[in-house]
C-alpha cells in the first residue's frame, strides 16, 4: 500500500463522523460525497469503507438503520451518536496537533538548539598515522 493510500485510510473515519454530523448517509453516498468535496483526491469505493463504518458502529459512535426507498429498493443509513461527536473531535485534536508538528519539522521553525540534544562527536581513526613508540 502506497503512503497516499496509508493517508487516506488513516482520514477515512474522520471523514465519515464528519459527514454524519451533518445528516444521515448511506454507505454509496458516503462515498460520493467524500470523492466529490475532495475533488478526486479521496476516490474511495463504497465496498471500501465497510469496514471502517462497521468498526465505528462497534464502537458505539455511529448506528445503522433501513429505509425504503423506491418501491423494492432498501438502503442502510448511517447516523452519528452523541459518542461518535465525541469521537470525532478527539480525532480532529489529533488530526491537527499531529499536522501542526508535522509542519514545523518539515519548515525547520521552532527549532531551539538548547531543546534539540546534541549527538556526540565522532572521532574516526581514518587517514591518521600511527604513533609509534620511540
Amino acid at each position: 500500500m502506497g503512503i497516499r493510500e496509508n493517508f487516506k485510510r488513516g482520514s477515512i473515519e474522520m471523514l465519515i463522523l464528519f459527514l454524519l454530523t451533518q445528516e444521515d448517509m448511506y454507505g454509496y453516498q458516503l462515498a460520493q460525497e467524500i470523492n466529490e468535496r475532495s475533488e478526486g483526491q479521496f476516490d474511495i469505493t463504497e465496498g471500501s469503507m465497510y469496514p471502517t463504518l462497521y468498526r465505528l458502529i462497534e464502537k458505539n459512535a455511529i448506528s445503522d438503520y433501513k429505509k425504503l426507498s423506491g418501491k423494492r429498493r432498501t438502503r442502510v443509513y448511517y447516523h452519528i451518536e452523541e459518542e461518535g461527536v465525541e469521537l470525532l473531535e478527539k480525532i480532529k485534536e489529533d488530526y491537527h496537533a499531529i499536522n501542526q508538528g508535522v509542519e514545523k519539522i518539515l519548515s525547520g521553525k521552532n527549532v531551539s538548539s538548547a531543546a534539540a540534544p546534541k549527538a556526540p562527536a565522532k572521532t574516526s581513526t581514518r587517514g591518521r598515522k600511527k604513533k609509534t613508540q620511540e
